[in-house]
């Protein structure tokens, strides 16, 4: 299993996200100011990219980017925020980091799940 997961799910269709874009990158500098791509990838049926990136990565600061205008414009809706990114540390290089994203045109929420 990758050693970051992601799922998201359309709040507004009450369904899981098909076919989101989406790529992990980390921190290329610590000021943040240039990131590097770990691994891209698009979910699936489930709403789930089942193979985003290694098994294991080193403790430092990543970034999931949500390509959200490209599924919106799928089912030909349009969205607020045609990007989602989320920022976070990797601290624990031994533990399993999920980062859900749950979706809808105007908003967004995300949080550490498990």
């Amino acid at each position: 299993m990758s050693h970051v997961t992601t799922h998201i799910l359309d709040t507004a269709l009450g369904a899981p996200a098909r076919g989101v874009p989406v790529r992990l990158e980390n921190a290329a500098d610590e000021r943040r100011t240039s990131w590097r791509t770990v691994a891209e990838g698009r979910t699936n049926d489930d709403g789930r990219v089942p193979d985003l990136g290694p098994e294991r990565l080193a403790d430092g600061t990543y970034r999931l980017v949500f390509d959200t205008a490209a599924y919106f414009a799928a089912d030909g809706r349009t969205g607020f925020f045609p990007e989602v990114t989320v920022t976070f540390d990797l601290a624990e290089e031994q533990a399993h980091y999920h980062v859900p994203l749950l979706l809808s045109p105007y908003s967004y929420s995300t949080y550490r799940g498990s």
